[in-house]
């Protein structure tokens, strides 16, 4: 039997991430961390976000520079 595996991904406080879907799709700066959360930066608005830590690291990807 194939099971996916799922690895809780290793947050940095200013590094740049990508949300390949979802309600949180789109590319964000990690801004604040804690035990149980995540507080996401929106580079382009500023916009920041607090979310449960939720992110699974699947692959890496090449992405165009962020702005901001």
């Amino acid at each position: 039997m194939k099971v996916r595996c799922f690895t809780p991904c290793e947050f940095k406080v200013g590094e740049m991430i990508y949300i390949d879907g979802g309600k949180r799709k789109g590319d964000w700066r990690v801004a604040a961390l804690d035990d149980k959360n995540i507080t996401l930066r929106c580079p382009m608005s500023g916009r920041e976000l607090v979310w449960s830590r939720f992110c699974y690291e699947v692959s890496e990807i090449d992405r165009p520079a962020f702005i901001g």
